[in-house]
């Protein structure tokens, strides 16, 4: 089932537990807008080279649209959807103003040399400028993106509208961008964590963990779970695995990875099959990277107690069943990832204000949003006798259909 089916699913279930009217659930499904645009970019050999760019606006009923911009070969617009629609119900989980949308761009950034993907990005933000904003809908970086495409939208943008720094979120500091932002979805995973096994009368420190992805979000994870005193003993990434029962040093494996670009050949860990480690023996299981990786094949192999997601959509809906029947606890992605857009959130208000925070103060805060959306979704969890992921779903859908039904959706 691919994601657009699975987050309607969740939708739908959320949508009858709430007992919505039948006309609002189908207008809280409808995207806002959909947009797409082709980008015709001069190669740096005088060639033309055109690239199909998305940005779908999926709801604005709670604040201004928010969603990162991707840079994939495979920006499915079917993909795009579901993932925009995601962030509707994620920022409204921990409670921050904002809906959903994303965007992306179908190209591969590694075939790109910087100064193309500069004309692309602009190109693009050309297109679009009149459809963003700091009120209306505000990008951030996703998957092959980063802080500098955020200057260049930034730029851009400002070419048309004047210095708007709050039309993006990701922005390198020097441009307005945010202290914490880098480690925030890290550390938003960490928090809501915390959270969870607080409930269950457990603390990281002395547990053991498996980290699957080590890019930005899994490398956060693992130095923060680290500090804590937790166990890492295993981790992997596209250029492999590696395992320690006895704890891996995580600051070693990370100079390890700096040095030479991979996880692999680690003095501090033996090498371990990637497909094993998802099966692997642990207490929290906690996937960084792509979606689907858990599913009718592997599921019933899991071992760990607790399934952390912290890559968008990484349990498959058949997978969700194996793992619950088995008593596995799963904290659900539209929470356990939401400190990167929570402390986007941060970024976008600190640019309005024209004040920048302490770096302190943003970790404070991002650990109050994440505790306080926890305690909010338990107690959905009890009102509605359902599991954490449909105790997130209920909060999030409940707060947009009551926000849409203030604002008078029929009129």
């Amino acid at each position: 089932m691919n994601a657009l089916a699975a987050t309607n699913r969740n939708f739908r279930h959320a949508s009858r537990i709430l007992g919505l009217d039948s006309k609002l659930e189908k207008s809280l499904l409808i995207p806002f807008r959909e947009i797409k645009v082709e980008c015709t970019v001069p190669k740096d050999d005088g060639s033309l080279a055109t690239y199909v760019g998305f940005r779908v606006q999926h709801d604005n009923a709670r604040g201004p649209m928010k969603g990162g911009i991707r840079y994939h070969p495979e920006v499915d617009p079917d993909e795009v959807n579901a993932l925009a629609q995601l962030m509707t119900w994620k920022t409204a989980v921990v409670d921050i103003p904002y809906g959903g949308a994303k965007g992306g761009i179908g190209c591969t950034p590694r075939d790109l040399s910087m100064s193309e993907l500069e004309r692309l990005t602009r190109v693009f933000t050309q297109k679009i400028h009149d459809l963003i904003g700091t009120h209306t809908d505000v990008p951030a970086p996703d998957m092959g993106t980063n802080a500098q495409t955020m200057a260049w939208i930034l730029d851009e943008y400002s070419k048309f509208h004047g210095h708007s720094p709050a039309v993006v979120t990701g922005k390198p500091i020097d441009l307005g961008g945010s202290l914490g932002r880098e480690a925030a979805t890290g550390r938003g995973v960490v928090f809501a964590t915390e959270a969870l096994l607080a409930q269950h009368g457990k603390s990281i420190k002395g547990l053991t963990f498996v980290i699957q992805g080590f890019g930005n979000v899994g490398s956060w994870v693992a130095r923060l779970i680290h500090e804590r005193g937790g166990k890492i003993i295993a981790v992997s990434d596209v250029t492999g695995a590696v395992k320690n029962q006895n704890g891996l040093d995580i600051v070693d494996l990370l100079r390890h990875k700096e040095k030479t670009g991979r996880l692999t050949n680690f003095s501090g860990g033996d090498h371990m099959d990637l497909n094993e480690l998802l099966t692997h023996e642990c207490d929290v299981l906690i996937p960084c990277a792509l979606g689907g990786v858990l599913n009718k094949e592997n599921a019933a192999d899991v071992k760990a107690k607790f399934l952390i997601e912290a890559a968008n959509h990484p349990t498959d809906p058949e997978a969700d069943e194996i793992l619950s029947k088995k008593g596995v606890v799963i904290l659900p992605d539209i929470y356990a990832n939401a400190g990167g857009v929570t402390v986007s959130y941060f970024e976008w208000v600190q640019n309005i204000q024209g004040f920048m925070w302490e770096e302190e103060k943003v970790n404070n805060e991002l650990k109050k949003y994440m505790t306080k959306a926890f305690q909010n979704i338990k107690a959905m969890c009890q009102s509605h006798n359902c599991s954490l992921r449909m105790g997130a779903f209920t909060l999030a859908v409940k707060r947009v259909a009551r926000a849409t039904t203030l604002r008078g959706w029929e009129a």
